[in-house]
């Protein structure tokens, strides 16, 4: 592979101004295709395979004109100090409030709350329930601002009124501000990093065509592949990431090579030999990870993991070809302005003091058990919080305190019990007497511990289906409204054969279990999954057992540690204010499936460019030791730099003001600290040095069976005649360590 891709990208760097041009075409044509394509489609949440769904693809069917999936508001009304909603006054404006809800625009139906009995015991406090025709993401402004306005007016009338529902939540966007302060971090450590504004912009110019295209691409094939708008979030994340890396280590292997005397088109060749084999690779291992999320079986996951996943191939296929291309425009012009002039081979000092990534390798060679142990213990001692991880899907009761829905949320506890803020809707479907088997089945789970209360059940036209809503008396992310549904659904079991029936639980509620008993069912082996096919691809690039394994080991360590951390802070509340947690509570159920897929490509990223470099010198003869130290030689202070960039784009997302966003950004951001400035930087370097030469044992049977890609490009070297020992920098700067 490394001799193919030299030749690659000697032929990129020869063919620059075409190369470069077709990339800007396919930029152009996507964006064009993307503009001229019918507007995608919106998000369809469904869970195939779960009672739940079945429930509202029945209630679809028997009931079209409930709009079962159409969005929904609460709209919670409390009289002035000293009166009574039932009041004639106070009646008289509610009831003006539902009949100005109802003309508002889409809606369905809104429920009279004398009528409905939803006024609660004391006489205070009433709540509507409004049914819109359309889902929350097909609402317009006009239907919103309709039921502001509504809203608004009995407020003026000195009656506190506050709204809750997917109808009234305001639409979180991903994009935007995050991603600016992100690439200008990223602009800032790749100046630092280089010391040359053309070695710095290349890597930020390609991520962002990469971006723009994958991006681009999925606008164009939304309507025809079913891709909603929000599926270019995780794809437009993973894009930026994964571009920059591979571009950096690109680039800096080329000015490596520049500055042992290469020619600019040789040492293009050479830099997409070897770090451009290395990115493949990891590539491969990201790859591997996002299409996984097809295992979970959500379909809004599955096409987020393809469309990422096809966004890094983007990005592998620019590092590869385009970033040669402007390696031919800028020649030696990535190098520091001081450095432009000097001759060829003179830029390596031998007296100069050893950089700080070799003198950490020879501090870490030197007391490698210490060094481990402390790794180790410090990563486990974050991870213990992760014991207590607690699945859920944020709700109103987790909102920030000044907004509309969680006034309404607490008004509703408040008032009539937590369970109202979440309640249950039970399907019973039988081809006759369907009122009968629902009045008996409303008996049976009104007595059921939990319970507060069971409303009569409603039968379609056709009388063949009803439905029924059942309150808990815990609210929705309670621990007791779970088992209060298994409770249903196990008496549902028996009631269903008694009566002839089908019986379902659905309602959000429902929904919001179902999909952490999915995410939690698939979380294992989505993880067997992704650990053992990159295991084998990275037996495959480092011919070695041991070292793919300490990978594996080494990222579950990093995302245990990362969990504990997001437990003690969304969970516990530990430093909650400093973070900006309103309210601790359940971590979201997609954390982390979502963490484990995106922070396991990152890491084997870190761990391929480390690593690759340190086989390439022990293949070239060099013994472990000095391997370990040129790997970090050449490859810590990049790592370091991708790793901060990462950070910095997962961090500006702690600032938006949904928690769900928040506990990603700092997931994210936590779990790349810890594995690129903890377990590749300490817990790599120290094993490889306990290890020595076992690192990279491989069975001699193993070692013909799997095929040779060539990836530390020891077979490149013997075709370009090189002498095959140590590079000239590791014979005149490293002194003999480790073993």
């Amino acid at each position: 592979m490394a001799t193919f891709l030299y030749k690659l990208g000697r032929l990129a760097f020869r063919r620059r101004r075409y190369v470069a041009l077709l990339w800007v075409v396919l930029l152009a044509g996507a964006s064009f295709a993307a503009s001229a394509a019918p507007a995608p489609p919106e998000d369809s949440f469904s869970m195939p395979g779960t009672e739940s769904q079945k429930a509202f693809d029945l209630l679809e069917k028997r009931f079209p004109d409930a709009s079962a999936d159409g969005a929904s508001a609460r709209v919670v009304i409390r009289a002035p100090e000293g009166e009574k909603i039932d009041d004639a006054s106070s009646k008289a404006e509610v009831e003006k409030l539902v009949a100005a809800i109802g003309k508002g625009s889409q809606v369905a139906s809104v429920d009279d709350p004398y009528k409905a009995k939803t006024v609660s015991k004391d006489g205070s406090t009433a709540y509507t329930a409004v049914t819109y025709k359309v889902a929350a993401t097909e609402l317009t402004d006009k239907a919103r601002d309709a039921l502001t306005d509504a809203t608004d007016k009995t407020r003026d009338a000195g009656f506190t009124v506050e709204t809750g529902g997917d109808a009234v939540m305001a639409e979180q966007e991903m994009g935007g501000s995050a991603e600016l302060i992100g690439i200008a971090i990223s602009a800032v450590v790749l100046i630092l990093t280089f010391g040359s504004l053309v070695a710095a912009g290349m890597p930020l110019l390609t991520a962002i065509i990469g971006v723009g295209i994958g991006i681009s691409g999925i606008g164009a094939l939304g309507s025809v592949l079913d891709l909603s708008a929000t599926t270019s979030t995780l794809a437009m994340m993973i894009g930026l990431a994964v571009g920059i890396d591979y571009a950096l280590f690109i680039v800096s292997r080329y000015r490596a090579e520049i500055a042992e005397g290469r020619t600019p088109e040789e040492a293009a060749g050479r830099a997409t030999g070897t770090a451009g084999s290395a990115v493949v690779f990891a590539g491969l291992t990201v790859v591997v990870a996002l299409s996984g999320l097809a295992i979970v079986n959500i379909p809004i996951l599955t096409k987020m993991g393809l469309a990422a996943a096809a966004t890094v191939v983007i990005a592998v296929l620019i590092a590869l070809t385009m970033i040669p291309a402007l390696l031919g425009f800028a020649g030696r012009k990535v190098l520091r302005r001081k450095d432009r002039k000097k001759p060829a081979g003179s830029l390596i000092d031998p007296n100069a003091k050893p950089k700080l990534g070799t003198r950490w390798a020879r501090f870490v060679l030197r007391h490698p058990l210490s060094v481990l142990l402390v790794a180790v213990l410090g990563l486990g001692a974050v991870a213990v919080p992760a014991a207590s991880l607690e699945l859920g899907l944020p709700d109103e009761g987790t909102s920030a305190p000044d907004s509309t829905q969680r006034k309404a949320y607490d008004m509703l506890s408040e008032s009539f019990g937590a369970g109202f803020n979440g309640p249950l809707m039970v399907t019973i479907s039988k081809d006759s007497d369907v009122a009968g088997a629902a009045k008996t089945v409303g008996d049976a789970i009104g007595k059921i511990d939990g319970v507060a209360a069971v409303t009569p059940a409603q039968a379609n036209k056709a009388g063949d289906t009803a439905i029924m809503n059942v309150v808990p008396k815990t609210g929705p992310s309670d621990h007791k409204t779970e088992e209060l549904v298994k409770s249903i659904r196990s008496t549902a079991d028996g009631l269903g054969s008694d009566t002839g029936s089908e019986i379902l639980v659905t309602g959000q509620t429902a929904m919001t279990i179902d999909f952490s008993q999915t995410l939690d069912d698939a979380l294992l082996p989505y993880l067997g999954l992704v650990v053992g096919l990159a295991f084998l691809l990275l037996m495959l690039v480092f011919r070695s057992i041991l070292v793919p394994l300490k990978a594996a080991l080494g990222f579950l360590l990093s995302v245990a540690a990362a969990l504990g951390a997001v437990v003690a802070v969304f969970q516990w509340g530990w430093l909650a204010d400093i973070v900006g947690v309103d309210q601790p509570g359940p971590i979201m159920s997609m954390m982390p499936i979502f963490m484990i897929g995106v922070v396991f490509g990152l890491a084997m990223d870190y761990e391929v460019f480390l690593v690759t470099r340190m086989r390439e010198a022990y293949v070239h003869g060099a013994r472990p030791g000095e391997s370990v130290v040129t790997g970090f030689t050449h490859g810590g202070r990049v790592v370091a730099a991708a790793a901060i960039i990462m950070i910095s784009v997962f961090s500006g997302f702690i600032m938006e003001n949904d928690d769900m966003i928040k506990m990603m950004g700092f997931g994210l951001a936590i779990a790349v600290l810890f594995d690129a400035f903890v377990v590749r930087m300490a817990i790599v370097p120290a094993v490889l040095a306990l290890l020595g030469k076992a690192a990279w044992w491989l069975p001699r049977w193993l070692d013909k069976a799997l095929p040779n890609v060539d990836v530390e490009g020891e077979q490149l070297h013997k075709n370009l005649g090189d002498t095959v020992t140590p590079d000239a920098e590791t014979d005149r700067e490293l002194e003999p360590v480790g073993r």
